[in-house]
């Protein structure tokens, strides 16, 4: 049996629209499941608790939402060996477009029913998991904007979401200060940086909707890829931005590009940090890797109905 968690309310409603499209195909190809409707992905994260004992049924987990429903139900599904399948319906999709999961809700419905099971890796910071990037400093301000903003559930409406992080980045670059100092500890190496615009710790190599912030991430390798944008002006760390959309930034002056399992951050000035576009607290922040702690359908072929 599939299980089915659907958030209704992700992307606008989209996350009911999808299923309505999973159902009927579900039907057509004779495959066994049952679903639970979520409100929120908090709500998600209590639906799978009340199921995850009944493991001996489920085959698979299948999302059917965004990333903030993801992040939601990982760590419930992590140590356990019920492999989590997803159909994007959120903002942003970003840990869908990192495994190359189509968009189309037919295509997402093949690649789960006929994919092979991997271990991957996740984020960790205090008893919470994260499966894309973990932002803080300007970024952890735009998911912050971007979450509070009318204009997200228009743009989700039209299925144009990662417009919604561009116009978020437009209303708040503008007025954001970099923070003077910051104290970044990478496994054993501490690194002080000056007047820093954003860190990102990278388990997949996109985030905000496909911005490529750090294009060489695996959630295979036991490492984060880390990016720090520092000691630039206003206008240079624009001309920085408009580089991360397509990963051209990283050997750039004011980018410095690191790699490690635990991350502490420290700054002068409180930093605002997200994870997979939730915001999660502000600096100090400790984050770390859980190697191979889920299992992920992954593209080839092997069946899980």
């Amino acid at each position: 049996m599939i299980f089915f968690i659907v958030n209704r309310r992700s992307g606008n409603g989209q996350g009911f629209k999808v299923w309505k499209r999973i159902r009927l195909l579900l039907r057509k190809k004779g495959v066994h499941y049952q679903v639970k409707f979520s409100e929120s992905p908090d709500h998600a994260a209590q639906i799978l608790k009340k199921h995850v004992k009944e493991a001996a049924q489920v085959k698979a987990v299948a999302v059917i939402g965004g990333d903030g429903t993801l992040q939601s139900i990982v760590g419930e599904l992590a140590g356990t060996r019920i492999p989590l399948g997803v159909i994007p319906a959120g903002s942003g999709n970003d840990f869908a477009r990192a495994l190359g999961i189509p968009s189309s809700p037919k295509k997402a419905l093949d690649y789960l029913l006929t994919g092979a099971i991997q271990k991957i890796d996740l984020a960790q910071n205090g008893n919470r998991t994260f499966i894309t990037v973990v932002g803080i400093g300007l970024d952890g301000k735009l998911a912050q904007n971007v979450n509070q903003s009318k204009y997200k559930k228009w743009f989700n409406r039209v299925r144009m979401g990662r417009l919604a992080y561009i116009v978020s980045f437009l209303q708040v670059f503008t007025r954001y200060r970099p923070s003077l100092s910051v104290s970044i500890q990478v496994d054993d190496k501490e690194m002080t940086f000056s007047d820093v615009w954003l860190i990102a710790v990278a388990n997949i190599p996109n985030y905000g909707g496909g911005m490529n912030i750090c294009p060489h991430a695996s959630y295979t390798d036991g490492f984060f890829d880390i990016c720090i944008v520092h000691g630039v002006s206003r206008f240079e760390a624009l001309r920085l931005f408009l580089r991360v959309i397509t990963g051209k930034h990283t050997s750039c002056s004011g980018v410095s590009m690191l790699k490690g399992k635990k991350v502490k951050v420290l700054s002068s000035s409180e930093m605002i940090a997200h994870g997979d576009g939730e915001i999660i607290g502000e600096t100090p922040i400790d984050i770390s890797i859980r190697q191979e702690a889920i299992h992920i359908i992954c593209k080839e072929n092997r069946r899980v109905s």
